[in-house]
Parts: C-alpha cells; sequence; structure tokens
C-alpha cells in the first residue's frame, strides 16, 4: 500500500513518533490507531478532552489527531489548552462538520493541520508525515541554533 510506505520510517529524534487520537468514536479511535501503528508509530488514544490531557501531562507525543467535537469540551478549546501545555506537539483536527469557519478558528487556536471526516486515510498518512517532517526539520534548527550560541559563548568564557 503505497500510502502506508509514505510514512514508514518517519521518526522524531531517532524514535518512532508518538501520536494521541482524540475522538469520543471508539470506532474512529481503533481504526485510526490500527493504521498509525501498521505505518510504525506509537500510539495512544483519548475518549475526551480530560483523557487527553491526563495523558498529555505524563508522556510527550510528537502528533495529536484531535476531534472538534468532544463530549466535554471544543476540539478547539482543547487546541488551546494542548497549546499551552505541550507546544512542540503537532495538532491537527479532524473534523466531521467542515465549515470555514471552523478551520480558521482551529488555525487561530493554534492547529497545524485540518482534515475532514469521513477521513481518506492516503491523506491522513500524508498530512501527518508531512508535519512531522516539518517538525522534525525544526527541532534540528533549534538545536542547530543552540549549539552554535553555546559554542560562541564558551568561546568567550
Amino acid at each position: 500500500m503505497r500510502a502506508s510506505l509514505t510514512l514508514r520510517g518517519i521518526v522524531m529524534e531517532g524514535k518512532k513518533a508518538r501520536i494521541l487520537v482524540i475522538d469520543d468514536d471508539e470506532g474512529i479511535r481503533r481504526v485510526l490507531s490500527t493504521v498509525l501503528e501498521d505505518t510504525g508509530h506509537l500510539v495512544d488514544t483519548a475518549k475526551d478532552g480530560e483523557d487527553a490531557i491526563q495523558r498529555a501531562a505524563t508522556t510527550t507525543y510528537d502528533l495529536a489527531l484531535i476531534d472538534i467535537r468532544l463530549p466535554d469540551m471544543d476540539g478547539t478549546k482543547l487546541l488551546t489548552k494542548m497549546k499551552d501545555s505541550t507546544p512542540r506537539t503537532v495538532k491537527i483536527i479532524v473534523t466531521g462538520y467542515p465549515t470555514l469557519q471552523n478551520a480558521v478558528q482551529a488555525v487561530k487556536k493554534g492547529a497545524d493541520g485540518y482534515i475532514t471526516k469521513p477521513v481518506d486515510m492516503e491523506r491522513l498518512i500524508e498530512t501527518i508525515s508531512y508535519h512531522l517532517k516539518k517538525r522534525k526539520a525544526q527541532v534540528a534548527a533549534i538545536e542547530t541554533h543552540r549549539r552554535r550560541r553555546t559554542g560562541r559563548r564558551d568561546k568567550k568564557s
């Protein structure tokens, strides 16, 4: 399957990407989890916003897939909470209610991406791959900058 090959092997900092799938629909959580695990990633799931916040407090995630409609809070509210507590996690909104207003609000609240339901698995994998590669490049650039800055300080001492 070509889509599986697109994501296979994309890693963050030398490890498999750890992904959190947040959706109140158990079937969707199970399908997304299976597809992502089959592409080589470590996947946890959360049934609502509070569950996601608790998991993110104890585990570092490279990426989160967030349903826009959760039973205990709006997905954009969860975006805001996660943006503050997990700023390096890539956050992608998944919605069955695609509107321009939802998309604009999600981006304003910190979403890195936006995917509509029913989920096209190939598009999902391509979107995840793109965002993980982008984040990996950002992390590498930050580390390079830190090394250079630290190196200059060391020379002055």
